[in-house]
């Protein structure tokens, strides 16, 4: 490594958007140049961290080209009802793709916290996933269809004890449908806390339910979709994901090792691989988890492959930072 400049590069590289706006302004000597950079690695940093509801916020179009703004779109969360292009809502797909680059990123760098914190997050919303084909977009509460609300469904009816939903998932169930009608503030509120628990709530009807109501009449092929979400609910209680409960993160004691995060995949693999949907857990497609992107491929029903966002974002600013 010649220079301070080729430090920069070796940073950017490795995704050090932090270390790389910080140390910008001291090693390039152009203002305009250190301040592009500077706003580059703000949005690196906002896609690495998965602060889905800040992509499109505040981007400089002069630093970040158009295809990486529109791309980084793709995995946002609009902020309001109303919010147009609907980003992740019109579809998981981009943002599960972000998913998996970040998760390969994390493991690279040996940031396993943060690695299984994006792998809880793919847990979360991977019914929504499972549901996207049949719902025709991502998850969005300002389009479920009528009969999720219809009068003989139970989805969203809180106390009733037919439904195996949670007190929890019957409040957010309650909530998800009729809070399009609700002022951003509300809608934000929604999405931070309660929208992860109707994709659970969503899976638990199609998967679990013992008791049928109308709430899923509309689904086209509703034992492809019990399969995908059966897969989408183990997953969620997969060894590798009870990693983020059992180690107390943001402490500094308890994260797992790299060996740990492994054995814990292998037993995953194992639980999972009881159905041709779980299958996919144990294919070798190359990933530093084995087999994760063909799993939730699988559960898609259409592939997911690991994105190059942040690896373009990588080359851009490597281009700035050799100017």
């Amino acid at each position: 490594m010649d220079s301070a400049r080729d430090l920069l590069v070796a940073l950017a590289r490795r995704y050090s958007f932090g270390d790389v706006g910080a140390l910008a302004p001291a090693v390039l000597k152009d203002p305009e140049t250190a301040s592009l950079v500077n706003s580059v690695c703000e949005f690196g940093r906002l896609l690495l961290t998965l602060d889905a509801e800040d992509f499109t916020a505040d981007v400089d179009p002069r630093a970040v080209p158009a295809d990486l703004r529109r791309r980084a779109s793709d995995c946002h969360m609009p902020q309001t009802p109303k919010e147009q292009p609907r980003g992740a809502l019109e579809s998981m797909r981009p943002a599960y793709a972000l998913l998996l680059e970040v998760i390969e990123i994390r493991w690279a760098r040996r940031e396993l916290s943060a690695m299984i914190a994006a792998v809880h997050i793919a847990s979360e919303y991977l019914p929504l996933l499972a549901f996207e084909p049949a719902l025709g977009h991502g998850g969005d509460p300002a389009r479920w269809p009528e009969a999720l609300n219809g009068p003989e469904s139970r989805f969203g009816a809180i106390g009733d004890r037919t439904c195996r939903h949670t007190k929890a998932e019957q409040s957010a169930a309650e909530r998800t449908l009729r809070v399009a009608a609700e002022p951003g503030t509300g809608w934000r509120a929604y999405l931070d806390r309660q929208h992860s628990q109707v994709a659970g709530a969503l899976a638990t009807c199609a998967a679990r339910c013992g008791n049928p109501c109308s709430a899923l009449s509309w689904v086209p092929d509703p034992d492809d979709l019990t399969l995908r979400c059966r897969v989408a609910l183990a997953f969620a209680q997969s060894p590798l994901v009870r990693l983020r409960h059992a180690a107390p993160v943001g402490h500094g004691f308890g994260v797992p090792s790299a060996e740990e995060v492994l054995d814990a995949w292998g037993r995953s693999r194992t639980a999972l691989d009881k159905n041709p949907v779980g299958h996919q857990a144990v294919t070798d497609d190359g990933f530093p988890l084995p087999g994760l992107p063909s799993l939730i491929s699988a559960v898609a029903g259409s592939p997911v492959v690991p994105g190059v966002l942040l690896a373009d974002l990588s080359d851009h600013l490597v281009s700035l930072v050799r100017r």
